[in-house]
């Protein structure tokens, strides 16, 4: 990773923003389920993972409680991650289809992983206040990926991130917003969403 990614990351992991969601994150990895238990937990906010010269943004909602906390990478050592690095290893954009831990060898070409929230939310709702807390470290990431040009979101909270961390780098959002549909697309400055 450029220096500019990896200073983002470490000022991520530090992050301490939320007191709910740090509350909710460090309970989660004090108290895994049976099938975690004796397992070391992440437990700490997430960074973006993948190729610094991508060309294609991943965006998600937030790490899950029980996969990213417990594991230390977004969308690794869940079901939806068993699916994304699927279809990424069968695109060309990953090394290998499964990823379940972050040391596991797994490397993205051409793509980046990253979600608008860095810890996982309870209930997977974060409020507004805990998603505007973490804009700023999308927005710069989406500015330190110079290559970046398509952000496929995940879902319309993903969607809706992707839209205000854009309009905060000065990229332009067409008016009226565009809206969040399956499949939906939308040129937003540099980026295709």
């Amino acid at each position: 990773m450029p220096d500019s990614l990896t200073a983002l990351a470490e000022e991520i992991v530090d992050c301490r923003r939320c007191p709910r969601l740090v509350e909710w994150r460090e309970l989660s990895a004090a108290n895994p389920p049976r099938r975690y238990q004796g397992q070391e937990y992440w437990g700490r906010p997430l960074p973006g993972f993948g190729d610094p010269a991508a060309r294609v943004i991943v965006l998600g909602l937030a790490p899950a409680a029980h996969g990213g906390n417990r594991t230390g990478r977004v969308f690794t050592g869940d079901r939806s991650g068993n699916w994304l690095y699927a279809a990424l290893h069968r695109a060309g954009l990953a090394n290998q289809a499964l990823s379940e831990h972050r040391d596991d060898g797994l490397k993205l070409r051409g793509a980046y992983i990253t979600a608008v929230n860095r810890c996982p939310p309870p209930a997977n709702k974060p409020t507004p206040t805990e998603r505007d807390n973490c804009l700023p470290y999308l927005a710069r990431e989406l500015g330190l990926l110079e290559q970046a040009s398509v952000i496929v979101a995940l879902g319309s909270f993903a969607w809706d991130g992707a839209l205000r961390a854009a309009r905060e780098i000065g990229e332009d959002v067409p008016r009226p917003k565009p809206r969040f549909a399956h499949g939906a697309e939308a040129e937003v400055g540099r980026f295709e969403l």
